[in-house]
């Protein structure tokens, strides 16, 4: 049965994340009528955020659900796991999707934590001869770095690190004790610990007012003062009266006419079942990596049996996710803490970018360090472990008082770092598992390479030193080779990019430099998909750049007639 056929947008673009906000809020400035299907639900996080509310209003005490895994005040709906949406893994292999189900996407679980690709970074071929270079450079995406800052606003430090590059920085805000106990520990072993990155306003931005400090970022900001999606990129473009916004609507495939162009998006109104079609004249996949490489796979036809875009096979190929590893560690410094303000944001105030010369060691890129301490407001898991610190648990009046004395006394560090692409990492069809609406699901394949876990225990070996240094004592032992020495499973870090890669060759790439299709000159990707290799640094702002950068692009050809 065909689907019902509506009348034609300019654009339709899937996915309400990062990518896809970024799109519709570019294109209907620019003129577009514009249709954002968004698998998941409605969400406005200056109503229906949690950012006030207490953990002992909730019997919980705000402990992990299964639609909110890191915790029910959290601002993202969504999982690894998500019910009637299920995804496999090849026999023996360890890979987890994590997927947002609403409208801002991941933009409402990430750290906003806002890192600018380095010029190194779009040519780590040229450099050390692994994976491939970008066919576009630092200088091509600079200033749309710049006009996303601007737009969204970013604070941070100027540091004049080659392959960090400065931004346009609002200030940031002052470190806090257990950040400066950490930077002078790092400087003593020559890390670099320097203001990080973080798009949270400290100064007033357009309607946006600066952050109050109230550190409950991760549940949704009610005033708009930290960055997601939702309101400063989709509530915008809805308010010029040309976005058309669909929630609960899950596509399923991208139609194409006798041309080979794209049409538009049959999907799934989650509400009723029903299948249905929205045409366009220019459709923007932006919904996720992952998302964008199934839905093209999916989309089959005449002129490309093996999936739309996919007449060189490439599609889902060069999957890559962050490296990370983390270690706790208990500071005897920080206990028993006289009461001091700890306010700041919901975040690090401090960060080490990678400070060495991978030439010198046994593993070709690098990573950043990310670290977590100080007053958090005690809520499930409060202290879980009591009995490993000195006085070794309790009970009764005892316990309490020891919960006081170690409260504030324990710090984390998680290292982020780059993966080379390899030939075993990539997802595709799963031939026999479909979703609840009888959509064919994914299967992914997943394999560290030595590099990576060298890489990883380098990142254990640097925090213990820091912690050693501070005095302190990690909170679990050195692990080994076979373990990994702690490399998170893939997908664990919530970074995938890659499977719709850009290039300039057909045959090993999906899109081109402006992030177009080869072969569907209409079909655009937004989202992390055509990153051509990972980096030491979170991916969202690259995506925000490169989102913005091809919006203008499909601007200009319009008005050139083109599309």
């Amino acid at each position: 049965m065909t689907a019902p056929r509506e009348d034609a947008f300019d654009v339709c673009i899937v996915g309400s994340g990062a990518g896809g906000g970024m799109a519709a809020y570019q294109l209907t400035r620019a003129g577009a009528r514009v249709v954002l299907l968004e698998a998941g639900v409605p969400w406005d996080n200056t109503t229906d955020s949690a950012m006030m509310k207490w953990p002992y209003e909730s019997p919980r005490r705000g402990m992990s659900t299964p639609e909110r895994p890191f915790g029910e005040f959290d601002g993202c709906i969504g999982g690894w796991e998500i019910d009637g949406e299920p995804y496999t893994v090849a026999a023996g292999e360890q890979f987890g999707w994590w997927r947002a189900r609403m409208v801002g996407g991941r933009t409402n679980h990430w750290g906003r934590i806002s890192l600018r690709f380095g010029p190194d970074d779009f040519r780590r071929r040229t450099l050390d001869g692994l994976g491939d270079d970008w066919p576009v450079s630092y200088d091509d995406v600079a200033p749309y770095y710049d006009a996303v800052e601007r737009l969204i606003g970013v604070f941070g430090s100027a540091e004049g690190i080659h392959n960090q590059p400065d931004g346009i920085f609002l200030p940031p805000p002052r470190p806090r004790c257990w950040e400066l106990l950490i930077q002078r520990a790092s400087h003593q072993l020559g890390i670099p610990c320097v203001a990080s990155r973080l798009s949270i306003l400290t100064r007033p931005l357009g309607d946006r007012p600066a952050c109050h400090y109230c550190g409950q970022c991760s549940r949704g900001c009610r005033t708009n003062s930290n960055f997601s999606s939702t309101n400063v990129l989709v509530a915008p473009a809805v308010a010029t009266g040309r976005l058309t916004l669909r929630t609960g609507s899950m596509a399923r495939e991208v139609t194409v006419d006798a041309r080979g162009r794209a049409t538009g998006v049959t999907y799934i109104d989650k509400a009723t079942g029903a299948e249905r079609h929205v045409g366009a004249r220019v459709v923007v996949l932006a919904a996720s990596a992952c998302e964008s490489a199934r839905l093209l796979l999916n989309s089959t036809s005449p002129q490309f049996p093996h999936g739309l875009a996919n007449g060189a096979g490439v599609v889902g190929r060069y999957l890559t996710d962050t490296t990370g590893t983390d270690v706790a560690a208990f500071i005897p410094r920080l206990m028993d803490h006289v009461p001091h303000n700890e306010d700041g944001v919901g975040g690090a105030h401090l960060y080490m970018p990678w400070w060495l010369d991978n030439r010198r060691l046994g593993f070709p890129r690098g990573y950043h360090i990310e670290i977590w301490g100080g007053l958090d407001q005690p809520s499930y898991g409060f202290l879980g472990g009591v009995e490993q610190f000195p006085a070794g648990g309790g009970w009764g009046r005892q316990l309490k008082a020891d919960y006081r004395r170690y409260y504030g006394s324990v710090v984390g560090f998680s290292g982020r770092g780059e993966m080379v692409p390899n030939a075993d990492c990539y997802c595709e069809l799963d031939p026999a598992v479909k979703d609840r609406w009888g959509i064919p699901v994914l299967r992914f394949h997943w394999q560290w390479a030595d590099s990576e876990r060298a890489q990883v225990k380098h990142m254990q070996e640097t925090f213990r030193a820091i912690i050693a240094e501070m005095g302190g004592t990690p909170t679990s032992a050195m692990p080994g080779a076979d373990q990994g020495y702690g490399i998170a499973d893939g997908g664990r870090i919530i970074h995938e990019l890659g499977t719709t890669r850009m290039g300039r060759d057909p045959a090993t790439s999906v899109v081109n430099e402006h992030c177009r299709a080869h072969e569907v000159p209409n079909l655009f990707i937004a989202d992390g998909g055509p990153f051509v290799s990972q980096a030491d640094k979170n991916p969202t702002w690259t995506i925000l750049a490169l989102s913005m950068r091809t919006s203008d692009y499909i601007v200009a050809q319009r008005k050139a007639g083109a599309l």
